[in-house]
């Protein structure tokens, strides 16, 4: 094999910056090496103004919002989307996965590199958990119906965290089960956070995502839709809205296949995110005005 020549520089393993040098290395050395097609951008420096986040948790939250036009042509009413998909594992999930996590470290339940957490989840959910336990250094088990895209699955593999699929017909109840299962095995190095039932969950939407709504819409928000999956989201930003707007209506959605808050029996559907099978700890029924059902289809 004949080594090849690649820029280097004193200052970074990249070849990127000035004052680069040339060094002589195997073809195989060269193959793991920067290439301009990867460019990442750098910066060193010392700056402590609060404007450079100290780790990528505090990038979660303040997403914006934008006005919809076209899916909403003819309808009666401005429609608003709060876009949580840019958050930093591209889901609302990003901040209960903070919250739950910090509030156990807190309450002093864990520790990073001692606690095993374990968790059922439909994906998006152990996203955010895994990229939180990831940045704080714990073991991650996540329990999830294997119905669940392959492409989640990938990303939760990618941030270090450990699967284990269940019966997709058994829904998120069946996560559930084996979720307490292991943290019996696991014994008290384990901890299931249970974003279901976890008071953190409704809490850092009633501290945020309901006060960044609130603020963006200059207080003229007259009607709250959100998927049902932990109940967190409307729960929380729904509390926060009608505190501020007692006339405001909170609308809750649902499979139609798995019609639980109507009333109807659980069952398989494929709207990944919502429609747990039962009816979670952390809804608050009281707060809904309406139940809407949309088709899989």
């Amino acid at each position: 094999q004949t080594p090849r020549t690649i820029p280097s520089s004193s200052r970074s393993s990249g070849p990127f910056l000035p004052n680069s040098r040339s060094v002589t290395c195997s073809p195989t050395e060269a193959l793991r090496a920067p290439r301009p097609h990867r460019r990442r951008a750098a910066v060193v420096c010392s700056a402590d103004n609060g404007k450079v986040k100290s780790n990528v948790t505090q990038t979660v939250g303040n997403t914006p919002m934008v006005y919809l036009n076209r899916v909403v042509e003819g309808c009666g009413a401005r429609v608003a989307a709060k876009l949580e998909g840019m958050q930093p594992c591209s889901s609302v999930k990003d901040r209960i996965g903070n919250s739950m996590i910090s509030d156990a470290e807190e309450k002093g339940l864990i520790k990073p590199g001692e606690t095993i957490l374990v968790e059922p989840t439909s994906g998006n959910t152990g996203i955010g958990l895994a990229f939180i336990a990831a940045a704080r250094g714990y073991k991650l088990v996540l329990t999830m119906p294997s119905s669940m895209s392959t492409e989640r699955r990938t990303l939760l593999k990618a941030f270090g965290a450990d699967l284990v699929l269940t019966d997709p017909a058994k829904g998120m109840r069946g996560a559930l089960l084996k979720a307490e299962e292991i943290k019996a095995e696991l014994g008290d190095n384990a901890y299931i956070l249970q974003q279901f039932d976890n008071p953190a969950n409704p809490a850092i939407h009633y501290k945020t995502t309901g006060p960044e709504i609130w603020e963006a819409t200059d207080g003229k928000v007259d009607i709250l839709v959100a998927g049902v999956g932990t109940g967190g989201t409307i729960s929380g930003t729904g509390r926060f809205l009608k505190e501020k707007n007692p006339d405001l209506k909170v609308m809750a959605v649902e499979p139609e296949e798995s019609a639980v808050l109507s009333g109807g029996r659980p069952g398989p559907h494929k709207i990944q995110g919502i429609g747990a099978g039962f009816v979670p700890g952390n809804l608050d029924t009281e707060l809904l005005d309406e139940v809407l059902q949309v088709s899989s289809e």
